[in-house]
């Protein structure tokens, strides 16, 4: 038997504490850090692939893709199974969406730690009611200040690793209205929160008002088809804000792919007309890393890498 050449990489070098501690020194950098949403693992190991700083991971692309909607459908252990397998296949830092926190503020206590089990770098609470709503729909309405300030003291209490980044989502700009939501997100950071998400402004203004009121760090969700403009991230830059999500973009383009292969299907009977639009099987090799496998140990790992043709 051959002598082993490397290792399986199965899981990345960077631990999860290294992780969460370059998550801390980013958003204490005062440059803007970029966190793609992920669905899956793949889609993670793309979003490493092409220098991001990071990979979020949305409730409403989570639910999306167990053909759920964004109303609190999912529970703990379908968000951290999700949420850790993403977490585990590249060395960046991956946020979280953690809804409500999936109860009352044990319940939120008992998220955080499995959260920080999975391996993730951080999460976000937000002070919607249960069941939440996605928050860009109407109809919305927030829990009374001070739950949501139990909910938050209640995760930092529970977080073991310092560097877990809790992040507090308000709702409240739409509901209650703009001064509002900022005298919530200073509660929220005098409960110990990091990092304030202010969701669904509506105005360019409004984003640089929130970021004048709150001497925090701030995330924006860029997020399609929703009630805030779309900001580019030299703007959100110049604004001063330290994250930007795009919450649903891969999954939205990954299914406006799928129908319209799937239309193409159905009315011709091939999918030739859109095999220039696929990810070609070299490149979906290269993010799995087949070659690593290959070199792993050619005694053990017995295949050969097809070369540059389309197929399976």
């Amino acid at each position: 038997m051959g002598e082993t050449s490397s290792t399986l990489p199965t899981a990345p070098a960077v631990t999860p504490r290294e992780r969460r501690r370059a998550f801390r020194d980013g958003l204490e950098s005062g440059r803007l850090l970029r966190f793609p949403g992920a669905f899956s693992p793949l889609v993670a190991r793309a979003v490493a692939d092409h220098g991001f700083d990071g990979v979020y991971v949305s409730g409403a692309a989570l639910a999306a893709d167990l053909a759920l909607p964004d109303i609190g459908l999912t529970t703990l252990s379908e968000v951290a199974d999700r949420g850790g397998r993403i977490a585990q296949v590249t060395g960046l830092p991956t946020l979280i969406d953690a809804d409500t926190g999936f109860g009352e503020p044990a319940n939120v206590a008992r998220t955080i730690a499995v959260l920080e089990d999975a391996g993730l770098a951080g999460c976000h609470l937000e002070d919607q009611v249960n069941p939440k709503r996605c928050g860009h729909l109407d109809n919305k309405q927030v829990a009374p200040a001070d739950e949501m300030v139990r909910r938050i003291r209640a995760a930092v209490l529970a977080r073991r690793d310092p560097d877990f980044i809790i992040c507090a989502r308000t709702d409240a700009k739409a509901i209650e209205g703009f001064d509002a939501a900022v005298a919530r997100a200073k509660a929220y950071l005098d409960a110990g929160a990091d990092m304030i998400f202010p969701e669904a402004l509506t105005t360019r203004d409004e984003f640089a008002s929130f970021r004048r009121a709150i001497d925090a760090p701030l995330m924006a969700n860029m997020t399609e088809f929703g009630q805030s403009p779309q900001l580019d991230t030299a703007t959100l830059s110049d604004l001063g804000f330290n994250l930007v999500i795009w919450p649903v973009s891969t999954l939205r383009s990954a299914m406006g792919a799928v129908d319209e292969l799937l239309t193409t299907l159905a009315t011709d009977g091939t999918q030739v007309p859109v095999i220039d639009r696929m990810q070609h099987r070299s490149r979906l090799y290269e993010l799995v890393d087949y070659a690593a496998y290959r070199a792993f140990d050619d005694d053990l790992v017995n295949f050969d890498i097809p070369g540059g043709t389309h197929g399976s």
